[in-house]
């Protein structure tokens, strides 16, 4: 069985939606983080860094909500949640999965705290480039890979959705708000969204 370590109100809510659009069978161990409960040393052996979420299938342990979409579409691939190895897109799908965690919250960070940091030395450019790209690639919709939804939207929609509507602290665009209304509209969104709000 699949057990899914979250709290409410957390990075959680990407793997909840992960796991609501697989349809597979899981268990969600409430984590309280308010407690303290993420650092206790039997969490600390599916995630070390002892934050949620965190993800165990048998004998296979993990955390990080990228890391846990991709391992889930890989391992369950009946999901159809990423394009096969020898699929063209499988290079952008990759690329996508990752972003939100390697530039979109990087990009948050820096806007929050007014960090200033050279664009050749951060590893996400800037703020604007990374929103910029974003936007372009949006564009084409409906999804980061055209017609095929993904575990690349998983991340993706809910990085942005929270850095433009519950946050906003990334100005409206168009492609923005129609790609977050299709997120929002798919009934595992909807289900994932009730969950984590405890």
């Amino acid at each position: 069985m699949i057990r899914l370590y979250w709290s409410p109100r957390s990075r959680s809510f990407t793997a909840i939606w992960l796991m609501e659009e697989t349809g597979l069978p899981y268990e969600r161990v409430l984590t309280d983080i308010a407690t303290g409960a993420q650092k206790a040393p039997d969490y600390l052996k599916v995630n070390p860094m002892g934050k949620v979420p965190g993800l165990s299938d048998g004998e296979a342990q993990l955390g990080e909500a990228a890391a846990i979409c991709a391992y889930i579409a890989d391992r369950y691939p009946e999901t159809k949640l990423a394009p096969a190895a020898n699929d063209p897109k499988r290079a952008r799908y990759l690329q996508w999965l990752f972003f939100s965690p390697s530039c979109i919250e990087p990009a948050l960070i820096q806007i929050f705290t007014k960090l200033e940091v050279p664009t050749t030395t951060a590893a996400w450019g800037s703020a604007a480039q990374v929103f910029d790209v974003l936007d372009a690639e949006l564009q084409k919709g409906p999804w980061i890979l055209g017609d095929q939804f993904s575990a690349a939207d998983i991340t993706i929609g809910s990085g942005l959705n929270y850095a433009a509507r519950v946050f906003k602290m990334v100005p409206q665009r168009p492609s923005f708000d129609a790609y977050i209304d299709r997120c929002v509209a798919r009934p595992a969104f909807q289900r994932a969204e009730k969950i984590a709000a405890g």
